[in-house]
């Protein structure tokens, strides 16, 4: 295989002409940089030499006796490593590969690097057991979270992650007999120190939601460290719980609110679009379906999207969750409101629909959710 005649731009605007072919269908499956070269390459340091200063890469020999070249990790907007959710790296080549032995699982320890496997067991002091293809690893107790051993985790963290993917750093391959000792605390620890330190107000990132309680969402932002999403911050429009919008295992987008103790707090309202962004999708006129959020007794609200809702008269048998059909009588921009009339109300199953973004990257200073000149000012200022 010779090298391209002219360079060739590959993702990261990376110029990937020096080494060879690069596998487009497993770049849009996993999100690396995959290249690889012809295996003889590998002793001219030529195809390979020039990368690490463009990206961290990682290389091995495949059976086909190709040099595959992997990037490890994304870049964000400013530049630093992103560190995802578990869950989301379980399928990606790179991972499949260090886990299918132990003599690559050793060489993914002397590298550091952060493996996904899914959680079989948890053992009465509280062991996490890890499948991996070639037998199992094991996760310590001290091993399984950060602030286990302190005490200022719980250990529900553990037990909950049974059936699921869990993230870790081996810390031995089982080489020379034994279980593969694996730590889920060290990949955490990574993820806080290069990614979440970093992360400033505004910044938007990836999340997956955990788990759902009447006053918010818990949504993992790396390696299984969480954060909440207060109720009030996951949508302009009153749900009752956050259920109504999310559901657990959703990969969702989220923005740093701020820091609380430690923590990272976060928001989401900000990226689901301005009142006149919604109200832009609809028309006076318009007979439209909505779900009833609340009926109170100068009206009913009734939400067209995640951050509108309108208000119609009320009526008998009107109550939160149920689903009308409404005609749009006005539009008033300068008031912010939508005046509706209730055609028809029915009940249907309800399903938690996939989530609409206006935003979905970059950093946020200031969101303004009012229309220019409202007599109503409604904002969030991250910056």
């Amino acid at each position: 295989m010779r090298c391209a005649a002219k360079p060739h731009v590959g993702i990261n605007n990376v110029d990937t002409s020096h080494i060879g072919r690069v596998d487009r269908a497993l770049l849009a499956k996993t999100g690396f940089l995959v290249a690889c070269v012809p295996y003889s390459s590998f002793f001219n340091p030529s195809p390979v030499r020039r990368i690490p200063y463009l990206l961290p890469v990682t290389c091995y020999l495949s059976n086909e006796r190709q040099l595959y070249i992997h990037t490890t990790l994304e870049r964000t907007d400013n530049g630093m490593e992103r560190f995802y959710p578990e869950g989301s790296i379980r399928d990606k080549g790179e991972c499949e590969y260090y886990l299918s032995s132990p003599e690559r699982l050793m060489q993914a320890a002397e590298k550091g690097l952060i493996l996904e496997a899914r959680a079989a067991v948890c053992s009465r002091s509280h062991d996490l057991y890890v499948d991996l293809p070639f037998g199992r690893g094991v996760i310590p107790r001290e091993e399984g979270a950060l602030g286990i051993s302190e005490g200022t985790v719980r250990d529900i963290a553990l037990l909950s992650r049974v059936g699921k993917p869990v993230c870790f750093i081996p810390l031995s391959s089982g080489c020379e007999g034994g279980m593969p000792i694996l730590s889920r605390r060290a990949a955490q620890e990574r993820c806080m120190e290069e990614y979440l330190l970093h992360l400033e107000a505004g910044d938007i990132i990836s999340a997956c939601v955990t788990h759902l309680e009447p006053f918010g969402a818990f949504a993992d932002i790396g390696c299984g460290i969480s954060s909440l999403i207060p109720i009030d911050a996951i949508s302009v429009s009153r749900i009752a719980h956050p259920a109504d919008r999310f559901r657990n295992g959703m990969l969702i987008r989220a923005v740093v609110k701020g820091r609380e103790g430690g923590r990272i707090c976060l928001s989401h309202k900000e990226l689901l679009g301005t009142w006149e962004q919604n109200a832009g999708r609809f028309c006076q006129g318009e007979t439209v379906s909505g779900i009833i959020r609340s009926a109170e007794s100068y009206g009913v609200f009734i939400e067209l999207m995640p951050n509108l809702a309108g208000l119609a008269e009320p009526f008998e048998g009107a109550r939160a969750g149920l689903s009308a059909s409404v005609y749009i009588k006005a539009i008033i921009p300068e008031k912010m409101k939508i005046k509706l009339i209730v055609v028809d109300t029915f009940e249907t199953p309800y399903e938690v629909p996939e989530i609409e973004y206006f935003t979905r990257s970059g950093r946020i200073g200031r969101w303004d959710y009012s229309v220019k000149g409202a007599s109503k000012e409604i904002y969030t200022q991250f910056a």
